[in-house]
């Protein structure tokens, strides 16, 4: 193997270690959460699977952006929420369990979603791509659902043994995928930082901001659901997302800059975010005390 090679094995492992480790922290009943709020559901599907793909549709059609940067924002727009996104929602007091029902129904969802959505607008645009549905179900298996039913079961019926091990098999993995992160961007940073002045970071940044906007209005009523809502449709897997640009367009070679690109734009634009719904939401928790 490849350094590359080596240094993307283990991002994909600190992944799966991740999800293994919120498996451990969460009940069966985080993975049919939105069953009991369907209204959720329905407007989670507008705001990821409707809004997004729209903008990046839109953006695509109207602005005249070299091909590696139309594919990078479509395969972002088609991609479920990333495995950070528990963690992410949180730091922000978000609704921890309705965070892991996003992750697993739009993982699951994708399987189906991702193929046909690469098909409908590669017709728009008069292209003949595909993406394997299979490719897609062995990616959402090994990284999302296979070791969160994992990490679930043996809580469930290892319970001791799940909450002594948890915390070093979540910070292993963290720091495992930070490493790896900082190789990948460290590698890519030269094709980054061309990307810089040609408008694809305002793009990026665009792309995050409609997130966060449309997931926060159509988060309804409770502060907490809006806030999962709102990162939701503004974080997107990158896994997913490469392997869905790799499938459609082998050509586009820079798409693996632009993700790591729009991964660091997201933790920038997000982090202020994260920090604003934290503290609106504490504050709301503490005047219904004092009340």
């Amino acid at each position: 193997m490849t350094a590359a090679e080596i240094v993307l094995l283990a991002a994909k492992l600190s992944i799966a270690g991740m999800v293994f480790g919120l498996g451990l922290r969460s009940k069966p009943d985080d993975l049919v959460v939105l069953l009991e709020r369907p209204w959720l559901l329905v407007r989670a599907l507008i705001a990821m699977n409707l809004v997004m793909p729209l903008f990046a549709v839109t953006a695509v059609a109207l602005l005249d952006m070299r091909l590696d940067l139309a594919v990078a924002l479509i395969a972002l727009s088609l991609s479920p929420v990333p495995p950070l996104l528990p963690g992410k929602a949180s730091r922000a007091r978000g609704d921890r369990s309705v965070a892991v029902g996003l992750l697993v129904a739009f993982a699951v969802f994708a399987i189906v979603w991702v193929p046909l959505a690469v098909h409908a607008i590669g017709a728009l645009f008069g292209y003949q791509v595909g993406v394997s549905p299979a490719a897609i179900a062995r990616i959402v298996a090994t990284l999302v659902v296979a070791p969160l039913l994992l990490g679930i079961v043996l809580r469930r019926y290892a319970g001791e043994f799940a909450r002594r091990i948890e915390p070093a098999v979540s910070k292993i993995s963290v720091l495992v995928l930070l490493l790896a992160a900082v190789l990948i961007v460290a590698s890519a940073a030269p094709a980054m930082l061309a990307q810089v002045g040609d408008g694809s970071v305002l793009l990026l940044a665009a792309f995050v901001v409609v997130g966060l906007a449309a997931g926060h209005w159509l988060g309804g009523p409770d502060p907490r659901e809006r806030t999962d809502l709102a990162l939701a449709a503004a974080s997107r897997h990158p896994g997913i997302a490469l392997a869905t640009a790799q499938m459609a367009f082998p050509d586009a070679r820079a798409v693996m800059p632009l993700v790591a690109l729009y991964l660091i734009v997201n933790v920038l634009i997000g982090l202020p975010y994260v920090r604003w719904r934290a503290r609106r939401i504490a504050a709301r928790a503490g005047e219904a005390t004092a009340g």
